[in-house]
């Protein structure tokens, strides 16, 4: 991946389908349009109605798998 955010355009192929458009943020969250089924690697299922749902991609989230913007925040380091 390059240092440019990743966009997949909703576009229809040739059988009809759907594709989701997937952005992926360096540094931050995954979002995907919504509204979404998110499963868990537990089998617990989250559900976002929202339009564009932004995904954890850090970890840190307190609402994961939904990004609570916790990526933003950053250590201080000791100047002891």
């Amino acid at each position: 991946m390059t240092s440019e955010d990743v966009t997949v355009a909703r576009t229809e192929n040739g059988a009809g389908a759907e594709r989701t458009a997937v952005r992926v943020v360096r540094g931050g969250p995954v979002l995907v349009e919504g509204p979404v089924d998110i499963e868990l690697p537990d089998g617990c299922r989250v559900q976002s109605d929202r339009f564009m749902v932004a995904i954890c991609a850090c970890g840190r989230s307190k609402n994961y798998p939904l990004c609570d913007t916790s990526h933003r925040k950053r250590r201080r380091r000791s100047t002891d």
